[in-house]
């Protein structure tokens, strides 16, 4: 029997048919989506079916429980977003801007992993020989390296069983298809099967399975919202253009915590992991400026000193500007509120422009104090100290929150030869030893600019 298609809405499930531009039963448009209302039954589903009779369930006290090794993808910073290195069996989503690095990063893992049993790089949007010149460009070893150029699922999932590579990485998703599906590829049926089967071939040899997933201009993965689900990590791949260093983070992490960090610099020759990434994003700086100031942010268990840049000048507009880029714009505005409510400076009629220098955006709240210093500072035109280091988050009766992770921001500032913090007064208690000299309490926002800023 033939394989059967359907087309179900995703607005409110309507099966029908054929595709239609309007669903019949919503009138919503441009809902319906191709899936499998019937598979043939075909050798391969007649073994399934033999399979689902003989399966039986195992009690949960009898599951082995010693913990899985895990294996180093040859980038320390990979590893940590990972949480430890590549599970086995696990299946992941790398996704990113066009010209992050992605290809690259999962090119330069392969041929690391690839000592350990070989690896299998199928590409279905470069050539093989344009694979090569890569290869040779960034001077990796292809050692253990398999390539295919190939976009066929059931070609693709008989190569990673036939081969039983340490690692497997298919670039991209949205070009792979399968044959039970007339749609083409990258729509929503196609992205959704084709990764349902990689997962199955993953779970069921225990190699590890690495997706490279297009975004969309908004940022998010291209595909259905259920793609996400279905795999067990996904990355994301940020950074600015204009820039070297590339940030990845977890958004999903089923073997590991999901506020780890890594960063990277895109080089001639590849990704390089940066180790200490304070030190690199606070090199190019020149104090002394007004309207800069030093923040520490946690990402995940790693302490970071950034930039914070702020630009206030009169504006020229009936409705003044409120930019930022690395900071949350609404953030932005209650902030430039507690500080004209509750610290007396006048911004209502300037442009406020906020920039987190190396292209970085920061979700922590920590940063609110030194963002609203880097304000005073150039609405003063006041430069702060050069070796002085702010932590807090405002509240909007302009006290200054604690924190958590105080004493490792701390420590990271003295480390990199900063001399003061200016940190919430009730963090202050959890930091012990020699640090203690360098700190200086702030309580509420109004006192703190006088002590700055006179």
């Amino acid at each position: 029997m033939k394989t059967k298609t359907q087309y179900r809405c995703t607005a409110c499930g309507h099966i029908a048919p054929r595709w239609l531009g309007k669903c019949p039963a919503c009138e919503a448009w441009g809902t319906l989506v191709e899936e499998l209302a019937e598979r043939g039954q075909t050798k391969g589903g007649k073994v399934r079916a033999a399979r689902a009779v003989e399966a039986v369930a195992q009690a949960l006290t009898d599951v082995d429980t010693s913990e899985q090794p895990r294996t180093s993808t040859g980038h320390t910073e990979l590893d940590r977003v990972l949480g430890g290195g590549m599970m086995p069996g696990s299946i992941v989503l790398v996704g990113g801007d066009p010209g992050m690095g992605k290809s690259t990063l999962m090119l330069q893992m392969c041929s690391s992993m690839a000592q350990r049993g070989g690896a299998l790089y199928v590409t279905g949007e470069e050539s093989l020989h344009q694979l090569r010149q890569r290869a040779d460009r960034l001077a990796v070893s292809t050692q253990g390296i398999s390539v295919a150029a190939e976009t066929s699922i059931e070609t693709i999932a008989a190569l990673i069983e036939r081969m039983q590579p340490a690692v497997a990485v298919v670039d991209s998703v949205q070009t792979v298809v399968t044959e039970m599906l007339e749609s083409s590829a990258g729509t929503v049926a196609q992205v959704r099967e084709c990764t349902a089967r990689l997962t199955q071939v993953a779970k069921r040899t225990g190699i590890p399975i690495v997706i490279i997933g297009h975004v969309t201009k908004d940022g998010a993965i291209a595909g259905p919202k259920v793609l996400e689900h279905m795999v067990d990590t996904v990355l994301q791949f940020e950074g600015d253009g204009m820039y070297s260093y590339r940030v990845l983070r977890a958004l999903k992490n089923r073997f590991g915590s999901t506020n780890e960090l890594g960063v990277f610099d895109m080089t001639s020759a590849g990704m390089r992991d940066v180790s200490n990434p304070s030190e690199v994003l606070l090199s190019q700086r020149h104090g002394g400026q007004p309207g800069t100031a030093i923040v520490a942010v946690m990402e995940g268990t790693r302490p970071l000193l950034i930039e914070v840049q702020a630009l206030v000048s009169p504006t020229g507009y009936s409705m003044p500007q409120r930019v930022s880029t690395g900071y949350d714009g609404r953030r932005l505005q209650m902030l430039l509120a507690i500080l004209e409510k509750r610290g007396g400076v006048q911004v209502r009629q300037s442009d406020v422009f906020v920039n987190v220098a190396g292209g970085i955006a920061i979700q922590d709240p920590a940063v609110d104090l030194g963002v609203a210093a880097a304000v005073v500072s150039s609405v003063t035109d006041m430069a702060i100290g050069i070796a002085d280091v702010f932590i807090g988050e405002l509240g909007l009766t302009g006290e200054v929150r604690h924190v958590a992770y105080a004493e490792q921001r701390v420590s990271e500032a003295l480390r990199l030869g900063m001399k003061r913090v200016y940190l919430p007064a009730a963090a202050v208690d959890g930091i012990s030893g020699e640090a203690r000299s360098a700190l200086s309490p702030v309580d509420r926002i109004a006192p703190f600019l006088n002590e700055v800023f006179g």
